[in-house]
């Protein structure tokens, strides 16, 4: 059975634009990958845990703020490595500045021995959809297409 993940797309409305958080992985494979590495937060479901409580739970352990507010789903996606990942909407404003990951360990370099804690997160920033098209995974870029369905016809 493949991996079951959970995440939310928060978003915000900003001078007549819709602009979506993304996160960048932490670690030194992602160290100098950008375009088409960023990714909403999201982590795998506990046993027995709820995909709604999953999201938010790994939402404040990846940018270290508990969010609060309607989610709206986004449906499921199947990432091209076979994770499914059930996505959440929720509108909001979130300081970039604010955000502190909860940490991951990792032998680093390779068979060396040396065992090195790395920020599961590196960094957030607020995208416009057309940029966040091309800073996004993309096996995740049907959410951001989702979303802006969920989002026409709503003023901004």
């Amino acid at each position: 059975m493949a991996a079951q993940s959970a995440g939310i797309l928060m978003y915000q409305r900003k001078a007549g634009e819709l602009l979506v958080l993304l996160v960048h992985p932490g670690g030194p494979f992602w160290r100098r990958r950008d375009m088409g590495a960023w990714s909403i937060p999201k982590g795998e479901l506990n046993p027995g845990e709820d995909p709604e409580g999953a999201a938010r739970r790994e939402f404040a352990e990846e940018l270290g703020i508990v969010p609060m507010g309607l989610l709206r789903s986004l449906g499921r996606l199947r990432q091209r490595g076979g994770k499914c990942i059930d996505a959440f909407a929720m509108e909001g404003d979130l300081d970039v500045t604010a955000v502190r990951s909860n940490t991951f360990k990792i032998e680093w370099p390779p068979r060396t021995g040396r065992i090195q804690s790395y920020p599961e997160v590196d960094r957030a920033a607020w995208f416009a959809l057309p940029l966040a098209h091309q800073k996004i995974l993309a096996s995740q870029r049907p959410l951001l297409e989702r979303l802006q369905e969920h989002c026409e016809g709503e003023s901004y």
